[in-house]
């Protein structure tokens, strides 16, 4: 056992997230009785204060953990194994890798954490790298329908460095999506609270006032990059915060939803997607790398986005180098 008590950080993938999964996810040789037991006596605190392993966790909160009990020896063959398929498929996503970073172009459709309805998630897949400290971790996440960049830190110190750089902010993400209408104005910034409301596959974030109990701040530029007459709108999403669905939100909030959005969409917006899924596409990120320089990646756009390109007739050529250049309060 080690005797360490560590303070982690929870980081901006696991926004969200129960303590007792968060804690089995790190150890997955805890039980949950163990978890309870250190959550019950006091050993486990998420930013100074007691907490119940049914607690969900914010990015960014501080969480003591207490010397944790080493793993009782497993015999051969007890860990589950990806098939050689699943390797190469996981292998086939990257986008970028070195020693200290891989960029995945995650597909639509694919969850990046598992639940209890999920067992095939990226998190899952991650195994094609190997296991312990060769096991590539996650740094931030993306919705199960939104494809695009998603970044992985090789080892601890990496995917430290990397968390660090999401939870301050210091990572420019930038999405594309198509929204019903065009907004007025074409760009500009939301300020606008979200608090989660509902469970499971029926939670969603609204629109909240900043002092309401369970209200997180939530902050995303907007730029219009082309526009089909009224009907559509191409634009360019930023976020400043991490929050679930946010991008989501914040557009049916501003009254431009995005299309092929089942969760956030109404009636006109679900009418004019057709047969078109969620139009949202992590695009490109931009921070600084784990081991210096500047890492810079992009995704190519997705067969979903192809076909709401296709549709509305949208070129990827129309899109400046900085969308948001000139736009107000863009940090």
């Amino acid at each position: 056992m080690s005797r360490e008590v560590k303070t982690l950080y929870v980081a901006e993938a696991e926004d969200g997230i129960r303590l007792d999964r968060w804690f089995r996810r790190r150890w997955p040789h805890l039980s949950h009785v163990q978890v309870q037991k250190m959550a019950r006596s006091g050993q486990i605190r998420v930013d100074g204060s007691r907490a119940k392993p049914e607690d969900r966790l914010t990015a960014g909160a501080a969480v003591r953990v207490p010397p944790i009990p080493d793993p009782v020896e497993k015999t051969p063959g007890e860990r589950p194994t990806l098939s050689d398929r699943d390797v190469a498929y996981a292998r086939s996503l990257v986008l970028f890798e070195d020693d200290m970073v891989i960029a995945l172009n995650k597909p639509a459709g694919l969850a990046v954490q598992g639940g209890t309805k999920t067992t095939k998630h990226v998190d899952r897949l991650l195994s094609a790298w190997g296991e312990g400290l060769e096991r590539p971790r996650l740094v931030h996440r993306l919705d199960r329908d939104t494809s695009g960049v998603l970044l992985l830190g090789k080892g601890p110190e990496a995917a430290k460095r990397l968390a660090g750089a999401f939870a301050r902010r210091q990572a420019k993400k930038t999405y594309w999506a198509i929204v019903m209408g065009a907004p007025k104005p074409g760009a500009g910034q939301i300020d606008l609270a979200l608090k989660k409301s509902g469970i499971n596959d029926f939670e969603i974030m609204r629109p909240a006032d900043p002092k309401e109990h369970g209200a997180e701040p939530a902050e995303t530029a907007f730029a219009t990059i082309s526009r089909a007459a009224h009907r559509a709108s191409w634009m360019a999403l930023r976020p400043f915060t991490g929050r679930t669905h946010q991008l989501r939100a914040h557009m049916k909030a501003m009254g431009h939803p995005i299309l092929g959005d089942p969760k956030y969409g109404d009636e006109a917006s679900n009418e004019l997607s057709g047969p078109l899924k969620l139009q949202l596409h992590a695009r490109r990120i931009e921070l600084d790398h784990p081991g210096g320089g500047k890492l810079i990646v992009e995704a190519p756009l997705s067969p979903e986005m192809k076909a709401g390109f296709a549709h509305f007739g949208f070129s990827e050529d129309e899109a400046e180098q900085d969308p948001f250049a000139g736009v107000k309060r863009i940090r």
